[in-house]
């Protein structure tokens, strides 16, 4: 979304400039760019989160048995959605060439702006060094995107054009377009891994596409700009944040029905959503609310809220789903939260304007 604010030879020039040496963690964190000699014999169980910040331009990667920076580099313009492979080798990276536009500024004022589409794309990095490898076509404006269950394709969303790009990894190529909703943003493939759900933004929908065939089986009119879903674990409910209405949709996965709609705190703006590991809670970012909130599958109601920051988006739950990480633009930090007690546990300075964050294991 724009308001939240991939080639020739200039792709080849921005992968070279992408692969400058890692620059120390900032703020007040002083650990090295490289973990400390004690930890590295153990860092084939840590946990890594790695958080995608839009201005500065480079991806920080948290420690999160001590929750902090340990590392910061390059990847690319304007970095975006993010994702880590199963095997934790890998980290993929939407960047984009289209300008950032704050909320404040009117759109034809934004549309006068340059794009530059030759920054478009997926980065491919490899986490052991961290660097950017390649660059994988994303179509246009690429924001967010998601990985198939096999690893082998990726899912995005192309903000500008109205369509999701389906993107084969290993030959670096785009096996098919898709005509989405107008302003996607949000992506996940099911549970199942048959389908993939891209949201709508202004087209106030979600279409669900084949992943196999690529075609699109079904749209789903929900609330007023829907910027992201997540699924329960079993594939059985589909929830979807509505920025604009302050909702959450509850869709039944299998009839694409919508059972309930949440109303979240006043103020909130939802933005990202995530299961906890075990099924029983969603949990929402609230945007320009500034809070996280809580939702209980079971009853499908909202049963608590934390404060974390500024602008809360991206969030990412460990595999125990005792700790959140939460992505908190404008303040430049990401807030780890202890999800028993539902409290902030402590506040990590990142790059400017982080937007994306997702957890794999150390490679």
């Amino acid at each position: 979304m724009r308001n939240d604010l991939l080639a020739g030879a200039v792709a080849l020039a921005a992968l070279a400039a992408c692969q400058r040496a890692e620059t120390p963690a900032r703020g007040g964190d002083t650990a090295a760019a490289s973990p400390p000699a004690e930890t590295t014999a153990t860092a084939s169980t840590a946990l890594l989160a790695y958080v995608t910040n839009e201005d500065s331009q480079e991806l920080t990667v948290i420690d999160t048995r001590t929750d902090s920076a340990i590392a910061s580099f390059p990847v690319g313009t304007r970095p975006r959605g993010v994702r880590v492979s199963q095997d934790g080798r890998t980290v993929f990276v939407a960047l984009s060439g289209s300008p950032r536009c704050p909320p404040t500024m009117p759109d034809e004022e934004c549309e006068k702006l340059k794009a530059d589409k030759s920054k478009d794309g997926i980065a491919v990095v490899d986490a052991a060094k961290r660097a950017v490898s390649r660059v994988l076509p994303g179509g246009s404006d690429p924001e967010t995107f998601d990985l198939s269950r096999d690893g082998t394709t990726l899912f995005v969303s192309n903000e500008d054009a109205g369509t999701a790009s389906i993107v084969d990894i290993a030959s670096g190529k785009i096996r098919s377009t898709v005509k989405v909703g107008k302003e996607p943003e949000g992506v996940r493939v099911h549970p199942d891994g048959r389908t993939v759900w891209v949201t709508g933004e202004t087209d106030h929908n979600v279409t669900v596409v084949d992943t196999r065939t690529g075609k699109v089986v079904d749209r789903v009119e929900v609330g007023k700009r829907p910027r992201s879903l997540a699924f329960t674990p079993d594939g059985a409910r589909a929830y979807v944040t509505s920025e604009v209405d302050g909702t959450v949709w509850v869709l039944d996965a299998a009839s694409r029905k919508s059972l309930k709609v949440i109303r979240m705190p006043e103020g909130a703006k939802p933005m990202d959503a995530e299961a906890s590991p075990d099924g029983r809670r969603i949990f929402v970012s609230n945007g320009r609310g500034g809070t996280v909130s809580v939702i209980d599958v079971a009853t499908d109601s909202l049963v608590g809220s934390v404060a974390v920051g500024q602008r809360p988006w991206g969030i990412a739950l460990t595999p125990d789903g005792r700790k959140l990480y939460s992505a908190n633009g404008p303040s430049n930090d990401v807030s780890v939260v202890d999800l028993e007690r539902l409290t902030v546990l402590k506040k990590i300075p990142v790059g400017r304007i982080p937007w994306g964050v997702a957890l794999g294991q150390a490679p």
